[in-house]
């Protein structure tokens, strides 16, 4: 079949493909949605500290950043479809591992290869639908494609949540290895192979290097301050057969050498463009304005909506008592919002223009994290929460495609590519950052305010005290409900639960006030072209229910 409009031969095999490329994606999300509904499970199952949760979390999105604009051009040098077996096989691998994991270490390295896999999906995919359809079949294809997105993400939690209720958590995992056999054994058959003939080849291995050893050895700093001191060493440091015996701490060692990590990076990457040869990020993409100042929104944006996604669950199970199917219904609020704003988005954006629907967008978010904040007490009402997690999610549904539009309105088309991967890296780059960030300050905040509070607990000596608040700040938050059963355990409980709130609570408007910052963010914003406000809208069409904060 041709294209007569645009003189192309179409791949009989495409609509064939279209439903094995939406399920690739869906695992994705899958993934996603589940670890933040089961995460104070895990922690209580397999006695995770709050630091091993906060890289359970962060560790998916930190090599999901780093690996996704180099996989993406790996799949445009040597085949898509390629690409895509090899980023299933190694994420349903890594489900499995991470089912079996018994310990913090086994499973921060499944999510770590979950990461790596998810990298390789996700631009297989979108690469591979750009190329197998044209024109009006290319809206509808994203449209699945960006429905299917969205279905998971409402399904995700509660899926997740009923198998670790009635089941085990390791069922959440589980559930990936009938998709991915799917998926694998549907690309094997419908999935046409596709590539880039004008992709340009070569490899940036320093670039790589350098990027993925800067951004962690600063996550690290960030996520272990607690643990090892931000100064000097509270905890001794073994890693493997290396030990840590100066009285400095490792963390602003970390921090100093991530940062000479990344402008070393950044040196090699200018290095590379000045001679011609292929790099891994184009930094003249930040002189044009509306990607510069969408970037950093997106970026900050992504830190405050994850960091408040990785507190919420913690504080609905360790302070509330929730099941994680309760979290799952719970949080099912956000993505029904998400999904349906969508429907009335591309009017919205037709009318006002895509910087007024990010603007409005982000302050949705920025109100609804404020009244969720404030809602929380250990008397909260579940449909007030989940009637601000339905405002915050009709935010997210309206900001987060358009800022894709305004972010790459101006980009040429040369550079398309490759600015798309670099946004998706931001935002991944900034989810790491949020989960790191604010969950270092709900765990510091819930440690010093259980300690206040149990001061005035009688019956507890220094001992009991140093030992609940251990349990408290190193399960962050999790293993409250356990403390019932020690002596002097109902008291301690209500104390620690009175401390959950406090913390959550500021966990929480920082979060909206971090949403704020990207709202300011976005005044630098230029106006966009007619033209790019009518692709806007078009993209609203199919953009906006992977907007869930959710989402890689």
């Amino acid at each position: 079949m041709t294209d007569a409009r645009q003189g192309t031969t179409l791949n009989p095999k495409r609509w064939k493909a279209m439903p094995i490329i939406a399920l690739a994606v869906s695992v994705i999300i899958m993934d996603a949605t589940v670890v933040n509904v089961v995460l104070p499970v895990l922690i209580r199952d397999i006695n995770l500290t709050a630091s091993d949760a906060e890289w359970v979390n962060s560790v998916y999105a930190l090599v999901f950043a780093a690996l996704l604009i180099t996989v993406g051009r790996i799949g445009d040098i040597f085949g898509r479809r390629r690409l895509l077996i090899v980023g299933i096989v190694v994420f349903g691998v890594a489900s499995l591992l991470a089912s079996l994991s018994d310990s913090a270490t086994t499973l921060i390295m499944a999510r770590l290869l979950q990461g790596a896999g998810g990298a390789m999906i996700l631009p297989a995919t979108l690469s591979t639908i750009n190329a197998l359809f044209t024109g009006r079949e290319r809206g509808i294809a994203f449209a699945i494609w960006g429905s299917t997105i969205g279905g998971m993400a409402a399904v995700g939690p509660l899926v997740g949540g009923w198998l670790t209720t009635d089941f085990s958590w390791r069922w959440a995992f589980l559930i990936n290895i009938p998709i991915t056999i799917i998926v694998l054994v549907g690309t094997l058959l419908w999935v046409p192979e596709t590539t880039d003939p004008h992709a340009e080849r070569g490899a940036d291995a320093a670039g790589v290097v350098f990027s993925i050893l800067g951004l962690g050895a600063v996550v690290f700093g960030l996520i272990e301050g607690q643990r090892y001191g931000w100064w000097t060493t509270t905890e001794p440091l073994t890693l493997g057969g290396f030990s840590w015996s100066w009285s400095v701490s490792p963390v602003p060692v970390a921090f100093a050498l991530g940062l000479a990590m990344l402008t070393a990076f950044v040196l090699v990457e200018r290095s590379r463009a000045r001679s011609h040869r292929p790099a891994l990020l184009d930094l003249t993409l930040f002189g044009i304005r509306s990607f510069r100042y969408g970037s950093i929104a997106a970026l900050v944006v992504a830190l405050g909506e994850f960091g408040m996604l990785f507190a919420l669950p913690l504080f609905l199970q360790g302070a509330l008592g929730y099941t994680a199917l309760d979290t799952g219904l719970l949080i099912l609020a956000l993505a029904v919002g998400t999904f349906l704003i969508s429907g009335g988005t591309p009017q919205l954006t037709r009318r006002l223009g895509g910087r007024a629907v990010v603007r409005i967008g982000l302050f949705l978010e920025a109100v609804a994290i404020t009244g969720l904040g404030l809602s929380i007490s250990l008397t909260a009402n579940g449909w007030v929460l989940a009637a601000w997690l339905f405002v915050y999610g009709s935010g997210v549904g309206m900001a987060t495609a358009q800022l894709t539009s305004v972010i790459l309105a101006d980009v040429p088309v040369s550079q398309s590519g490759q600015a798309s991967g670099l946004q998706s890296t931001v935002r991944q780059l900034g989810s790491a950052l949020g989960i790191a960030l604010l969950g270092t300050l709900l765990v510091s905040t819930l440690a010093a305010a259980t300690t206040d509070n149990l001061r005035s607990v009688p019956g507890l000596d220094n001992a009991a005290q140093q030992q609940i608040v251990g349990i408290v700040k190193g399960s962050a938050g999790a293993a409250i409900p356990e403390l019932g059963a020690l002596p002097n355990g109902p008291a301690a409980q209500v104390a620690a639960e009175t401390a959950m709130v406090g913390a959550a609570r500021i966990t929480t408007l920082s979060a909206a006030g971090i949403i704020l910052l990207g709202l300011l963010a976005t005044i630098a914003l230029p106006a966009m072209r007619r033209d790019d406000e009518d692709a806007a809208a078009e993209v609203a069409v199919t953009g906006t229910v992977t907007g869930t904060g959710l989402v890689p």
